[in-house]
């Protein structure tokens, strides 16, 4: 098979494929042609210093900052221009960096809005609590009330009762103490080995290297490695330019 038909197939076998994509705010061009797929059952991760064009990639998927130029497809479908709604409805869920959990609403409040937002049964909720069942024990409790680990949790609890095929998160592991990004960690590994497909910017290095399947690095908005942990690690030279690890 040709190099040209093996990409071809690659692109037709992903979930989400991301096509040389360019994403531009006002006029400052922040995404110079990044390229990536994440296949059914997989998890793939973004890497790379701050500032090197994770979180746009991401906000480019989902329609927050819609792509200039490029394509992105998801299930067969392209959604490049499709808003964030859309998106969301056809299967990606969406964990920001902010985790977006609201002050006043308690707990099981914001699963209630999810679950009615998504026409979704008690059965999928009995399913979520039981991924996170330090969330179960806090219902009651108002979002301000909870610890950043908790938010988090109730952040991806949230997301996974629309029963997406997709679940993108955004440095889920920012601000938690060591022993719950363990947790996190593990119910991150637990999620996709039932099967969602998990796209994840990283900062922590080994926690996204011990959850994926592939990895992809940025640098100022291009892409300068793509491959498995393993092939990483045989690149010391990758890692400290563009992650400032030995």
């Amino acid at each position: 098979m040709s190099r040209q038909a093996s990409q071809a197939a690659s692109t037709q076998d992903a979930l989400l494929s991301v096509s040389d994509i360019h994403t531009y705010y006002g006029d400052s061009h922040i995404l110079h042609g990044v390229s990536l797929e994440v296949k059914r059952g997989e998890c793939v991760s973004l890497l790379g210093r701050n500032g090197a064009g994770k979180t746009t990639t991401l906000r480019s998927i989902v329609g927050l900052t819609p792509v200039r130029s490029g394509k992105i497809g998801f299930a067969g479908r392209d959604i490049s221009r499709d808003p964030t709604h859309r998106s969301i409805r056809k299967g990606i869920g969406y964990v920001p960096e902010d985790r977006g959990i609201f002050s006043s609403l308690t707990v099981r409040e914001h699963l209630d809005v999810a679950i009615w937002a998504n026409k979704k049964s008690a059965s999928q909720l009995d399913h979520v609590l039981n991924l996170f069942p330090r969330i179960s024990e806090r219902m009651g409790h108002f979002g301000q009330q909870l610890s950043g680990g908790e938010q988090q949790m109730l952040a991806i609890a949230r997301a996974l009762l629309a029963e997406p095929d997709l679940l993108i998160l955004d440095e889920p592991s920012e601000g938690l103490a060591p022993i719950i990004v363990g947790e996190v960690r593990d119910t991150l590994l637990r999620i996709k080995n039932e099967g969602t497909s998990i796209l994840l910017v990283e900062q922590n290095v080994a926690m996204a290297m011990a959850i994926a399947d592939s990895l992809t690095v940025l640098s100022q908005g291009v892409v300068k490695f793509t491959g498995t942990p393993v092939e990483l690690e045989a690149q010391p030279e990758i890692k400290e330019t563009y992650l400032g690890i030995a």
